[in-house]
C-alpha cells in the first residue's frame, strides 16, 4: 500500500502499510477509526463515545460524552458528524468541532429537529453480539461526502415507510434522498444498510448490506453494494461476507473478509473483484494522500 491503513484486531486500533504495523491503542474496547482529510488525527469510538487521537496515537481525547456511532469528518477537517439519538426519538446525524473543548453538538438530520433543544444523552450502547448480521445491523456510522454538501446515514424519514433504509441527506437543504430500502411499502424482504463509505471523488458510495428474500434464491448474505450517485444503479462489489469498505483509489479499496476462519482486512481490485490479504483485522480506514 502506498498509504497507511488503520484497522482494528482484539479492540485496538494497527495502523500499516505492508508488512510491518503499528499499534495506536492498547486495553481494548476501541473502534471505527476514521482518518482526518490531511491524514495527521484520527477520530474513534471507545466505550461508545467519539474520541480523536493522532496519527501516532498520541493526545487521545475524548470529543462528546454524547453516545456516538462511527463518526466522519468533514472535508476541511474541522467537524466531526455522528449519529445519536434524536429529537424524533429514532437515530439522528449531528456534528460537532474537532478540536473545541466542550464543543457543543448541533444537529444535521433531521432538519426539523434543528433549533429544537437537545435531547438528554443517552447511555452509550453495548456492543452488539450475535451473529455477523445481528452485529452490523444496527450500526449508525455515517459518511460525510468529500464536497461537504451531503451526509449518507442509517435511516431517516424513509424509516417511516421502510423497516430499514439508508438516506443520503443534502445539509443545506434538509432532504432526504432513500438509496436502499428493506421490508414495508410494496418490499417483501427484510434486511439492511449501513456502514456508507464515499469514493474521493464523490462518484460513488458503497455500504454494508444483508437481505432476507421472499424465497431462498433472493437471499443475499453480508455483502458491499456500490451506488452510482449519477444513476443509481448499483452492483455488488467483493465477495460474500465483505463488508466495512473504505475505497484507495477508484481502482482498488480494503475491506473487512473472511479469510483463514477469522476477519481479515482484505484489499480488493474493484475492476476484477481480486482479494489479496492484508492483515488480519477489520473496520478499515485509509489514510488520505497527503
Amino acid at each position: 500500500m502506498a498509504t497507511l491503513v488503520a484497522y482494528v484486531r482484539g479492540g485496538d486500533v494497527y495502523v500499516s502499510k505492508g508488512s510491518a504495523e503499528t499499534r495506536l491503542t492498547t486495553g481494548g474496547g476501541w473502534s471505527r477509526p476514521q482518518w482526518a482529510p490531511n491524514g495527521k488525527s484520527i477520530a474513534l469510538l471507545k466505550g461508545g463515545q467519539l474520541w480523536t487521537m493522532k496519527a501516532d496515537g498520541s493526545a487521545k481525547r475524548r470529543v462528546t460524552t454524547r453516545a456516538a456511532a462511527g463518526a466522519s469528518w468533514s472535508p476541511d477537517g474541522r467537524f466531526l458528524a455522528f449519529a445519536s439519538l434524536s429529537c424524533s426519538g429514532g437515530p439522528g446525524v449531528y456534528k460537532i468541532s474537532a478540536t473545541a473543548v466542550n464543543a457543543v453538538p448541533e444537529v444535521v438530520f433531521p432538519s426539523y429537529c434543528r433549533g429544537e433543544e437537545l435531547p438528554a444523552e443517552p447511555a452509550p450502547r453495548t456492543a452488539p453480539t450475535g451473529s455477523l448480521s445481528e452485529r452490523l445491523r444496527a450500526d449508525d456510522a455515517v459518511a460525510w461526502s468529500p464536497d461537504g454538501t451531503k451526509v449518507a446515514f442509517r435511516g431517516g424519514d424513509c424509516e417511516s415507510i421502510y423497516d430499514a433504509c439508508l438516506t443520503v441527506g443534502t445539509i443545506a437543504t434538509g432532504g432526504e434522498k432513500t438509496v436502499a430500502a428493506y421490508g414495508g411499502g410494496s418490499r417483501q424482504n427484510s434486511g439492511f444498510a449501513v456502514l456508507p463509505t464515499w469514493r474521493r471523488d464523490g462518484a460513488k458510495l458503497a455500504w454494508t448490506a444483508y437481505q432476507k428474500g421472499e424465497t431462498p434464491a433472493d437471499d443475499q448474505p453480508v455483502h458491499v453494494v456500490e451506488y452510482d450517485i449519477a444513476t443509481g444503479a448499483t452492483r455488488t462489489v467483493g465477495a460474500s461476507q465483505d463488508r466495512e469498505l473504505a475505497y484507495v483509489d477508484s481502482a482498488r479499496a480494503v475491506a473487512t473478509g473472511t479469510h483463514r476462519n477469522g476477519s481479515w482486512v482484505m484489499v480488493v481490485n474493484l475492476t476484477t473483484g481480486a482479494r489479496t490479504p492484508f492483515h488480519q483485522g477489520s473496520q478499515p480506514s485509509v489514510q488520505p494522500k497527503r
